[in-house]
């Protein structure tokens, strides 16, 4: 038995003027009618390949800004070591927060196409600006070494956070909708270009993480040893050589329009489904109403009922009094089944969202403990001399080897093995890589124990010793790291592909936060039992290694509470008619 309405979804004919889809550089609007995506452009290398060399070229750009921006405000502005900090950390947040905001207007009002556009702009009138104000000795205060250093003036400082939060809104704009936009270039019903959109996935995942390493080792060592202006006017020419680039490969994308705000037909999932919280559901799901998508939706696909928060089946439930008619003359009185299925898609991804900031949380450790203990180390190999943070840099090379690895060899073996298209599926992916992660803490742990037990009888221990924690970690985020880009784009209503995209860099901003409050907590309650604690100014007296250890305790603990949803999981079904 068919549900209510089951014309062909792609045979349909918009009877809304509101609705369009670009593509081909034609504009279907009312009264254009889509046969099997016959007009949808057939696929091209050539506009993944310009997504992927932009988020390359944008990653040089951002890092040469963020990576050394605390040691600007101290050497070159003046700043105190307190306001530094404070403001380092304000302005991480928001660029952690802002891609969630232009993810909202990418699939409400712009679309990803237009918000890339328009963040463009402000992202290099922020570039701009910073350059300058590096370069134009009244825009920053005189080179002064010491102490009794004159700090920045007001007009100095306001020119140059103006410049810092024109990134911040500008890069949260990109990162919002690059990726979605990337993955939006294959079509996911035809299995070839589904396939190679995993490989794009990986592939963004190395040009991220790529062009950091570029922008830690070369253009930070020119900031500091050249000059600042220099270094900046690098990432300003990145980021105006990936603009171009971008708006020349416009006639090679295939562009989604938006279709109106998610959130509103989330809002109307939950109030109908209360209005008829009274209503019996029927015993057979195909007699709940499936009509027309609405309006501004006709592009996308139908999604099949799934079992699970069956009361919210209730506002797809047809009676009287209530109207099937979704027209604007009768709003908020009846839900088709996919506008239902959306709202519990949400509703599963949450938990496993939580489980991500945990995740992102003991990530986190390479920025913070993971240094520290660096620090301590011998660092001299040779005649060499190797800083705690250059193992950063080396996890990152691990991680782009490990890329190779897992999509040459473990992907096409497990595809074998398990004969899945994927070769592993996502939640498998990132179960494991919440796995090794707990190695990587107990790895941290032990050389930590082994560490102050050489400290005690006067030796230093080799910081290579480091190399498995980081390691493991690598090959933990390769496997986490890329599952979960697919992952957020791939179960997201379509609708709300890159406000959900965005969560996961939400995901890590919280994780930021929780590692804050977890170290301070960690601090204050074990300094109040023994008057030293664990992680005292002098990591010597204390015991990181008890630290690292509750962190693997953490990481275990939400490895298991994954495992337990994601064996629950219900993914979403796809009605291909």
């Amino acid at each position: 038995m068919e549900r209510g309405d089951h014309k062909p979804l792609l045979d349909q004919v918009s009877d809304s003027p509101s609705w369009s889809y670009q593509d081909n550089n034609v504009l279907l609007e009312e009264g254009d009618t889509l046969h099997c995506r016959s007009r949808i452009k057939p696929f091209s290398w050539k506009a993944p390949a310009i997504v992927l060399g932009f988020e390359f070229l944008e990653s040089i750009a951002f890092a040469g800004i963020s990576l050394n921006l605390v040691v600007y405000l101290a050497d070159v502005l003046h700043g105190t070591t307190a306001s530094n900090a404070a403001n380092v950390d304000t302005w991480s947040g928001t660029t952690f927060l802002a891609p969630v905001l232009g993810a909202f207007l990418a699939d409400t009002y712009l679309g990803k196409y237009k918000t890339i556009a328009i963040s463009i702009v402000l992202y290099l009138l922020g570039m701009l600006t910073i350059t300058l104000s590096a370069m134009i000795p009244s825009l920053r205060p005189v080179s002064c070494k010491g102490i009794s250093c004159p700090a920045a003036t007001e007009f100095q400082y306001t020119v140059f956070f103006i410049a810092l939060y024109l990134i911040a809104i500008g890069t949260g704009g990109v990162k919002s909708a690059l990726m979605p936009f990337g993955a939006d270039q294959y079509d996911e019903t035809n299995p070839d270009e589904a396939q190679k959109k995993q490989s794009f996935f990986s592939l963004f995942f190395v040009a991220v993480n790529l062009g950091v390493f570029i922008a830690g080792t070369v253009v930070v060592w020119i900031q500091q040893n050249i000059a600042w202006g220099l270094g900046f006017g690098i990432s300003l020419a990145c980021l105006v050589v990936a603009t171009v680039g971008f708006f020349v490969g416009t006639p090679t994308y295939r562009v989604q329009m938006p279709t109106g705000s998610p959130l509103k037909s989330v809002v109307r999932v939950l109030i109908v489904a209360f209005k008829k919280r009274h209503l019996e559901l029927p015993d057979d799901s195909a007699l709940l109403y499936e009509g027309e998508m609405g309006s501004g939706r006709e592009w996308q696909h139908k999604l099949d009922h799934t079992d699970g928060f069956r009361f919210l089946d209730k506002a797809a439930v047809m009676a009287v009094p209530y109207s099937t008619d979704l027209s604007p003359a009768t709003p908020w009185l009846s839900c088709t089944v996919t506008q239902v299925e959306e709202v519990k898609i949400l509703l599963r991804m949450v938990p496993i969202w939580l489980t991500c900031i945990f995740y992102s949380a003991s990530m986190c450790q390479t920025m913070t403990t993971f240094l520290q203990q660096g620090v301590l180390m011998n660092s001299t190999i040779g005649s060499l001399s190797i800083p705690a943070a250059s193992l950063s840099s080396i996890e990152v090379i691990f991680m782009m080897i490990f890329v190779v690895i897992q999509d040459q060899i473990i992907i096409p073996i497990c595809r074998k093995r398990f004969q899945n298209p994927s070769g592993l599926t996502q939640l498998q992916r990132m179960g494991i890589g919440r796995f090794l992660v707990i190695f990587s803490m107990a790895a941290a742990a032990g050389i930590e124990t082994w560490r102050l037990s050489a400290y005690k009888d006067n030796k230093r221990l080799s910081i290579l010793w480091q190399v498995p924690q980081f390691l493991i970690l690598a090959w933990s985020d390769v496997f986490c790291g890329i599952a979960l880009l697919e992952f957020f784009y791939g179960e997201a209503p379509e609708s709300m592909r890159s406000l959900c995209s965005a969560f996961s860099f939400l995901a890590i901003s919280l994780g930021y936060y929780l590692n804050s409050f977890v170290v301070t907590f960690v601090a204050g309650i074990t300094k109040s039992v023994d008057g030293m604690g664990w992680l005292p100014a002098d990591l010597n007296m204390g015991h990181l290694d008890y630290y690292f250890w509750l962190w693997a305790g953490i990481s275990a603990i939400n490895f298991v509470v994954f495992v337990a949803l994601s064996w629950n999981y219900t993914h979403k079904k796809v009605v291909l008619k």
